[in-house]
């Protein structure tokens, strides 16, 4: 091996050529400049060409080569899953930026048809009434029409799915664009249906995560990692709501609180890093388009800070916490009610059978005809988009106090400085107005729900929640008109601050989440009111959790999902429950010993996806599991010559390559039912082998965790069919879980 002599000038050059063209027989190629003419001096044999050979500055550029291949190295040491996460805060960030600049437009575009259209109120009328009823029979019609997954916010299936079931095509990509296009519609009609974008955007997130995970494996060419992809999953669902809410901390504790019932530490740290892309992109593109002169919150308040509430206030809180948590209930029964009465009665199922744009456009026609601003609506403040909704009730002035001995009129037009005005009638006062609005807003809230399109339905509780605290802030404001007095100075009350509180605890309390109190202060850029308003979220919690199952868990009990519920009670007598008391103990072993032909029966007589393989049918020693469909594809096959007189076996096709799968998991007579619930949690499991000293005695599924009562065997709805289900002291369950089945053909257009 010969090499160059010098590199530095000319004669080097001259040199190098001539002992190429003596020692060196160099193939033709296309560009003569790629040809590979030596070795650099000294090196460890890479080849150079004639374009690195008489190009400028050789040195300099090879110099930077190996810096950009350096920074190449440490960069993809960080790893690939982080720039994925980026992008996906980013991708989420930028959609919902320009879905919330189209949605403004339109609501811009509705609010000027209907104030320029004439004095006529049949002309206003149509106006107010017949845009949002298109929108809404457009967003149903078209959303359902490409895919029936569209519909809802999509939580509870996500929750489904993290939990280890299998939605098919639930997360395709195809579901993006009539997802995208339904939730703009219902978005438009603005307050007039009062519907959000968090459990739609969520499932947005979620869905462009799965598919950034397909195209990184077709692309890597690495096999499928079910753990990875539900740790970026529930990194997504954080996604979700902090390029809503610009909040990346309440983000991924709602993800963590509502989407898994186990946290990785792995899974938060990814998920507050794409949160916090898709919040700072999100709030940096408002920055940019001249929205905003910096990154602040979205619901910027100005409650006093020296001194936001005084001591004996901390009672008031508590009390409105537990306020809350009480309608939550009342509303979590009836929404869960009238969605299972919609889904059964005879007329209505019927109706969202056939024609949903049909249905979606009478319960629009209905909520729009309240609202309408002349009419009822003159009470709602339904002139108030949902933004102006939260901006007017975190107000910190006690509008009851300023119309104590002053009637404001009521204005023409809206007044974006005094938008509190949409609340005061003079008749009606504001303790009737915002009465009148939680009653009305109630039962309208449940019929928005059952209307089969995309939507969210946190941000209407959230206001919901609001206007409680706000009523209750005003009747203290006016019933301590100066305020009250603590430590010997007088500080007057805020109703805003106690609006902040009960916007905070009745969500929570219809989602079974505390982070909802952390949402408050990062959309107001406020935590002065930090430990009244966690405080009345607690309050709330503890009254609706130990009631109501949250209002995700209600749509899974109506669209009979199969979801593992929690265990009701952590008693002491519930630890007695052990799996010896709830297991099936009638399950369907092969045995290696047995003979194909009674193989061929049972396998054909079944519809189990895998069988428990024993040792020998007198020892019952479990060794594995088999699947059905190879047992059929190994029965189906041509059989090998066998000895005669020799009877075919079990063992015979399994030692032909029938493959078998090892047992790695298994459960005892006295394994306890939490332990045994926390298994299915933590690993996302459908069914386990119960054994005792080796032995198959029977097996746990969720059918059995489940814990159902007063069905047959037969009529038992199997999860994993591994077998059926007998009784058991299940009792700690909660009862409202029990009647929950899998086998449903009914269409999922519940929220």
């Amino acid at each position: 091996m010969w090499e160059v002599a010098a590199w530095g000038g000319p004669c080097g050059r001259v040199r190098a050529l001539e002992q190429l063209t003596k020692g060196l027989s160099v193939c033709p190629l296309s560009d003569p400049m790629e040809e590979l003419v030596g070795l650099r001096e000294g090196s460890s044999g890479s080849p150079v060409s004639l374009r690195e050979l008489w190009g400028p500055c050789p040195r300099v550029r090879r110099s930077i080569r190996g810096g950009l291949e350096w920074l190449k190295q440490k960069l993809f040491r960080v790893g690939e899953d982080w720039y994925f996460l980026m992008t996906l805060g980013v991708l989420m960030a930028l959609i919902s930026y320009t879905m919330n600049f189209a949605i403004g437009r339109v609501v811009r575009a509705h609010k000027w048809l209907y104030r320029e259209i004439g004095d006529s109120h049949l002309l206003r009328y149509l106006s107010w009434t017949v845009y949002p009823v298109a929108l809404v029979s457009f967003s149903s019609g078209f959303s359902q029409s490409i895919t029936p997954f569209s519909g809802g916010s999509g939580i509870p299936e996500l929750k489904t799915i993290l939990s280890g079931v299998v939605l098919e095509d639930y997360l395709d990509i195809k579901n993006f664009g009539a997802k995208v296009a339904g939730l703009t519609c219902t978005l438009a009609t603005g307050s007039t249906i009062f519907l959000g974008k968090v459990g739609p955007f969520v499932h947005l997130s979620v869905m462009i995560a799965a598919y950034l995970g397909r195209v990184h494996i077709k692309t890597i060419g690495e096999s499928e990692n079910k753990s990875k992809q539900n740790e970026m999953l529930v990194a997504a669902a954080a996604v979700g709501v902090a390029t809503v809410f610009a909040a990346p901390f309440s983000g991924v504790l709602f993800s963590i609180e509502v989407m898994s019932s186990h946290f990785s530490v792995w899974d938060y740290w990814r998920g507050f890093f794409a949160a916090t892309c898709g919040a700072f992109m999100f709030r940096l593109l408002a920055v940019f388009n001249s929205e905003q002169e910096t990154i602040t919150s979205l619901y910027k308040t100005n409650f006093r800070v020296d001194v936001p509430f005084d001591l004996p206030e901390i009672f008031f809180f508590v009390a409105l916490g537990a306020i809350c948590g009480i309608l939550s209930c009342a509303y979590l029964f009836c929404q869960r009610t009238f969605l299972g009465f919609v889904k059964t009665n005879r007329v209505t199922s019927k109706l969202l059978a056939t024609s949903k744009p049909l249905y979606s456009a009478l319960a629009a026609l209905v909520l729009a005809s309240i609202t309408y601003p002349p009419g009822v609506g003159r009470f709602l403040a339904s002139r108030l988009s949902m933004r102006e909704h939260l901006d007017s009730l975190f107000d910190n002035h006690s509008w009851a106090l300023m119309t104590r001995n002053s009637s404001p009129p009521w204005p023409q037009e809206l007044d974006p400085q005094n938008l509190w005005f949409e609340w005061y009638h003079p008749r009606f006062t504001i303790f009737g107005t915002l009465t009148f609005f939680l009653v009305m807003k109630f039962w309208m809230l449940i019929l928005a729900t059952t209307i089969p399109m995309p939507a969210g339905y946190f941000m209407p509780i959230f206001i919901f929640g609001a206007a409680i605290g706000r009523l209750i802030g005003e009747a203290l404001a006016l019933a301590f008109p100066e305020g009250i007095v603590a430590g010997g100075v007088t500080n007057p009350i805020m109703p805003g601050g106690y609006a902040l509180a009960g916007a905070a605890a009745f969500s929570g309390a219809v989602t079974h989440t505390i982070s909802t109190a952390l949402l408050a202060f990062e959309l107001t850029g406020q935590i002065v009111h930090a430990l009244p308003v966690l405080m009345a979220v607690l309050a709330a919690n503890a009254i609706a959790q130990s009631c109501q199952p949250s209002f995700y868990d209600g749509t899974i009990i109506v669209k009979k999902l199969p979801y593992l519920p929690w265990i009701r009670g952590r008693k002491i007598s519930s630890h007695r429950v052990i799996v010896e008391h709830f297991m099936n103990r009638t399950i369907a072993t092969l045995a290696k010993d047995t003979p194909l032909e009674e193989v061929a029966r049972i396998v054909t007589s079944t519809d189990m996806a895998k069988f428990f393989l024993v040792e020998s049918t007198e020892s019952q020693i479990l060794v594995g599991t088999v699947g059905r469909a190879h047992l059929v594809q190994a029965l189906q096959a041509e059989p090998p010559s066998w000895a005669s007189g020799r009877q075919r076996c079990l063992q015979d096709i399994l030692a032909g390559g029938c493959p078998l799968e090892p047992v790695t998991l298994q459960l005892t007579p006295e394994t306890s039912l939490h332990q045994a619930h926390n298994l299915f949690e933590l690993l996302n499991l459908q069914s386990l082998p119960v054994t005792s000293l080796g032995r198959a005695v029977g097996s746990v599924s969720w059918v059995e965790v489940r814990g159902p009562q007063g069905q047959s065997q037969a009529e038992e709805p199997s999860f994993s069919r591994w077998g059926g289900c007998v009784g058991g002291d299940t009792s700690i369950l909660p009862s409202k879980f029990r009647e929950a089945s899998l086998d449903s053909d009914e269409p999922h257009f519940l929220a």
